[in-house]
């Protein structure tokens, strides 16, 4: 049991004493609940409860017909320099009452909470402060990209001048190798280490005492108090030498400051890179827009734009909104947001998507979304959440890092004592104490795994792969099978033509008075029969008397013969039977086709042809299907369609296990029981697929470009092309990879380099190098994901 603690928890929904009552006898059932009180006034309840007790209560309030209200805030944290900055931030905010959850990213300096009720940001920010770091509102209207461009020049500003000053300290060391002895004296010395002590290493020692004030430890803590002691001693050393040559120390502090400066600097700038998708999303956004009223063009700010607005886009724009074409034909270039290399056709009816650049064509768009609700905006939310989000495996370096400040402290405390009691002498005893605070830096395991993360995920959005949450991206690589939905999913959802004959063997001319006869109806297989005309090139005439048959088909006249185009039904009714094409009907009834006839009414009934209409595989759903079976993922069909249509695709695609005729309501019951032999994914269209979606371990939903945000499953993909399933599971397994080798690397750096340091076979030097070393590899690593492509992709980038 965990140990109790006091929740306060708004409640929604309270009207009278009756109601207060309800929700305070619904959480005095919760176990270990006690001490309830509900105010109906403050609509507040408050609870004493285990501190692992909230789902139960909020689960609690919603069964007696009331809610806890839920908001997200994002801060932007400013100060943290390593993983056990993280992990403070995390516990300041946690303590603020109303915190539900709070997640803090260190490659992006965020952090994000999931609040009950309304809380005041500024005791947000005012617990972190408190805690020693800075913290404001984050915007998402509003890139702090300039911010972080300024923020770069300083530290590289800072850093010229930094090794300007440390060089000349450290050049007799780079001259002796060459014979050269020679060596600055104490005084030069003084006056160039001073400046970068104080001034260029203020930083650590700022944000050391904050982390002290707070009863913590940090990196700053590290680099101060090592730094600060190799300084220290060298100002003993001056003033005891008594006119001999004293061996002073203070290179080792200042070019340790300067290279600690290199390695934050070089570090900042590959953090920035691992954010490259953001700012690619941002740019997406034009700023203006040409709105067009009683004829007459404005140029107008977006932020002036209303839904229903028309707004003209020319040739070469980009579309500022989401809308819908009312005039103009041109095409559309979708490829950085959906990932979709060929441009899109568009012509009036058809949607468009703002931050997609136009064509050759001047179209007038009627205004659907703006602002957040946008397209493009959904898209930066959803990777920005995924970028934010904790993978679980970062639970171990959170573990580590609470106490691995403290854990260095004791060792290079040990350090010093034992050098001296092995009889050193105390400057070698404490320069190889100084080595271990200098070398023990915690930014390569707090920079891990959000490092990586934020490039796999920044990488799969240029490709339309929308990964929701970080645990989807890492339980993705585990995945042993891949359960398809049929229609939308692995075929196109729109009817065509699988076969056609004529009893007299001219398929153009069955074409031609089938045509006819569905000519300006809207009804799919009306709108295959048009479509495969079309691709035919034939022209299609005019009927007269057209009259649609209920539950049959149609009917129409022609030069003075009655046709009619209907199901089986119409045939019986009209006294006909199938004749020569009966053999061909059974067949194509068992490959699960939808069958209609066309016959001659008048002047002499009489059977004209069979059509057969079918569902198509889309492009690309063999080639996904055949690299999952290379990577010896299996494969599953999962559809409510009948037996034969299932099989039919099945075969075509090389799927053994098939599932058909399954109602939606218990798709989700046979994803359940596939998730007893391993890892599954369900892959659907996110509508009908939805319970299905949730219950499997991983939930891949066919995006069409325009709904990005299907909550049910934590893999979006952004067209419907099936190829992005293997390739969604392959940057999974890539950036896991990555997490790992990050985390191996920063663990082992400190394994092997603390004791190194301990036994004195590394000057400060030497660890300062190391420790810049340690977090530029680890990003630098994670940045290695930024190359990835697709598999059978490339070409059409």
């Amino acid at each position: 049991m965990s140990e109790s603690t006091t929740f306060d928890l708004p409640i929604a929904g309270m009207t009278c004493a009756s109601c207060a009552g309800r929700v305070e006898r619904a959480l005095s059932k919760v176990i270990g609940a006690s001490a309830v009180s509900v105010n109906l006034t403050t609509e507040q309840a408050r609870v004493q409860a285990p501190s692992d007790s909230l789902p139960a209560l909020m689960d609690a309030v919603a069964k007696a017909g009331y809610s806890v209200p839920q908001q997200s805030l994002e801060l932007s944290i400013d100060g943290m320099t390593c993983a056990s900055c993280v992990g403070r931030v995390e516990r300041a905010l946690a303590k603020v009452p109303g915190v539900k959850s709070v997640s803090v990213n260190l490659a992006n300096e965020r952090a994000h909470l999931e609040l009950l009720g309304q809380i005041d940001p500024q005791t947000l920010i005012a617990a972190v402060t408190k805690a020693g770091y800075a913290a404001s509102v984050r915007e998402a209207e509003h890139p702090t990209t300039d911010n972080q461009q300024q923020r770069l020049h300083r530290e590289r500003l800072a850093l010229i001048m930094a090794i300007a000053l440390a060089l000349p300290l450290v050049l007799p060391m780079l001259l002796q190798p060459f014979g050269v002895h020679w060596m600055l004296p104490a005084w030069a010395q003084f006056a160039l280490a001073t400046p970068v002590q104080f001034i260029f290493g203020a930083r650590f020692y700022v944000a050391a005492w904050k982390a002290v004030r707070a009863g913590a430890g940090n990196m700053d803590l590290l680099v101060a108090l090592g730094t600060s002691a190799g300084y220290g001693l060298s100002l003993y050393e001056w003033a005891t030498a008594a006119g001999r040559m004293p061996h002073l120390y203070f290179e080792a502090s200042a070019v340790v400051i300067a290279l600690v400066l290199l390695g934050k600097y070089l570090e900042s700038r590959a953090k920035r890179q691992t954010a490259s998708a953001i700012r690619a999303l941002e740019a997406l956004r034009p700023e203006r827009a040409i709105r067009v009223i009683d004829g007459h063009e404005q140029d107008v700010a977006i932020s002036a734009l209303r839904l229903d607005d028309l707004v003209m886009v020319k040739p070469g724009e980009r579309f500022p909104v989401d809308g819908e074409v009312i005039e103009g034909q041109s095409q559309a270039d979708e490829a950085l947001i959906s990932g979709e290399s060929l441009p899109v056709p568009k012509q009036p009816g058809d949607k468009v998507t703002g931050g997609a650049i136009n064509g050759e064509g001047r179209l007038l768009v009627r205004t659907r979304a703006l602002g957040a609700e946008t397209v493009l905006a959904r898209i930066i939310r959803l990777v920005e959440d995924a970028q934010a989000a904790k993978a679980p495996i970062q639970k171990l370096v959170d573990k580590v890092s609470q106490v691995f400040v403290p854990t260095v402290l004791l060792i290079a405390l040990a350090t010093l004592i034992g050098w001296w009691l092995y009889g050193a002498p105390m400057e070698t005893a404490l320069i190889n104490a100084v080595a271990v605070l200098v070398i023990a830096c915690p930014c390569a395991l707090g920079l891990a795994t959000p490092t990586a993360i934020m490039a796999g995920t920044g990488v799969a959005a240029r490709y339309g792969i929308l990964i929701k949450d970080a645990e989807a991206l890492e339980r993705a690589h585990e995945v042993s099978a891949v359960v398809f939905d049929k229609t939308g999913t692995l075929t196109s959802g729109a009817p065509r033509i699988a076969h056609l004959s004529a009893i007299d063997g001219n398929e153009a001319s069955l074409l031609q008075l089938a045509g006819a006869l569905q000519r300006g109806s809207e009804h799919p297989l009306a709108k295959a029969v048009l479509d495969a005309c079309a691709e035919r090139h034939l022209k299609v005439a005019d009927v007269s008397d057209s009259q649609s048959l209920t539950g049959r088909g149609i009917a129409g006249s022609l030069e003075g013969r009655r046709l009619a185009l209907g199901n089986r039904r119409l045939l019986e009714d009209s006294g006909l039977n199938a004749g020569p094409l009966a053999d061909s009907a059974i067949a194509w009834e068992k490959e699960g086709r939808t069958l209609s006839w066309l016959i001659e009414q008048s002047p002499e009934p009489q059977v004209l042809g069979l059509f057969a209409f079918g569902d198509t595989l889309k492009p690309g759903a063999l080639q996904a299907v055949q690299q999952l079976s290379a990577r010896n993922i299996s494969s599953h069909l999962l559809t409510g369609d009948n037996r034969g249509s299932a099989k039919v695709v099945a075969e075509a695609l090389g799927i053994q296990d098939v599932h058909a005729e399954v109602l939606p309501a218990d798709k989700a019951a046979t994803v359940a029981a596939l998730k007893e032999t391993g890892v599954v994914a369900m892959v659907g269209d996110g509508i009908n697929d939805a319970p299905a979606l949730a219950a499997a371990d991983i939930g891949i939903a066919m995006g069409g470009g325009t709904d990005v945000a299907m909550h049910a499953a934590g893999i979006t993909l952004m067209r419907g092309d099936p190829r992005l399933v293997p390739a969604a599971l392959e940057i999974s397994r890539k950036t896991y990879a990555k997490i790992r080798q990050n985390l191996f690397w920063a663990f082992v750096y400190n394994l092997i380099g603390i004791p190194l340091a301990a036994f004195g076979f590394l000057n400060p030097v030497l660890a300062g190098a190391a420790m810049a070393l340690s977090s530029v590899s680890v990003v630098s690593n994670a940045l290695l994901l930024k190359t990835w492509k697709p598999k059978d992709l490339e070409d059409n980038r």
